[in-house]
């Protein structure tokens, strides 16, 4: 398979803060490159290559709208991170109430 056609992980594509900054703006509302590039000190260039990952990983979707590109948020693959979170969540939420009860029963000094 071609470099242009795999699938990016989306734990991979959110690992950089600009493509998380770009999610932010595009939930805000649908935006064209320019207006994104705007919103950058980076190159248009490295906004479209950021653009480019967060697509290949289902994250964004581009239409064209005459002349320019738009570019709309799809959330549903982040529900594959707040699965994986969830998991982290129970796991630390265990570990404090432990903590919690053996600093109310003072079973730490025992």
């Amino acid at each position: 398979m071609s470099a242009e056609l795999q699938k990016v992980d989306v734990f991979q594509a959110i690992a950089d803060p600009t493509r998380r900054e770009v999610l932010q703006l595009l939930s805000e509302s649908n935006q064209s490159i320019a207006e994104l590039s705007s919103h950058f000190e980076v190159s248009r260039t490295a906004v479209v290559k950021h653009l480019n990952v967060l697509a290949k990983a289902g994250l964004i979707r581009g239409e064209k709208n005459g002349r320019e590109k738009v570019y709309h948020l799809q959330p549903e693959p982040l529900k594959e991170l707040k699965d994986w979170l969830a998991y982290y969540e129970k796991f630390w939420y265990n570990k404090l109430t432990k903590l919690k009860y053996a600093v109310e029963n003072d079973t730490l000094n025992k």
